[in-house]
């Protein structure tokens, strides 16, 4: 039988928080969620990947693992981050009211001052 110590390699996991407190794929702008909102509806690595080409594949696995091993916490900043983008969205409503924005596009169409 061979045994063989492993090396102790430590790896970074290729993420950093924005001043927003986005966390992105380092060296792209491609958010966390993003990655793991693919992943939850099935892709793979590699098709994420495809989808993504600006994240390497590597990075991709790396991420995955990222968040399997840290499913609880990383859930709770997904939670926090779709609250904070229904605020938004409530607050660009009341500032800007919806009903009716397609109507208004389409006759600012046919005027020709879109």
């Amino acid at each position: 039988m061979i045994v063989m110590n492993a090396p102790a390699i430590t790896e970074t996991v290729p993420i950093v928080t924005d001043n927003d407190g986005v966390i992105r794929i380092a060296g792209t702008r491609v958010t966390l969620d993003t990655l793991v909102d693919a992943f939850q509806e099935g892709a793979t690595a590699e098709e994420i990947a495809q989808q993504y080409p600006a994240v390497p594949l590597a990075d991709i696995y790396s991420l995955i693992g990222y968040y399997l091993r840290r499913r609880p916490e990383i859930e709770e900043y997904l939670v926090r981050r779709r609250q904070a983008a229904g605020r938004v969205r409530q607050e660009n409503e009341a500032r800007f009211d919806p009903a009716g924005i397609r109507a208004r596009l389409l006759a600012r169409r046919a005027g020709g001052t879109v």
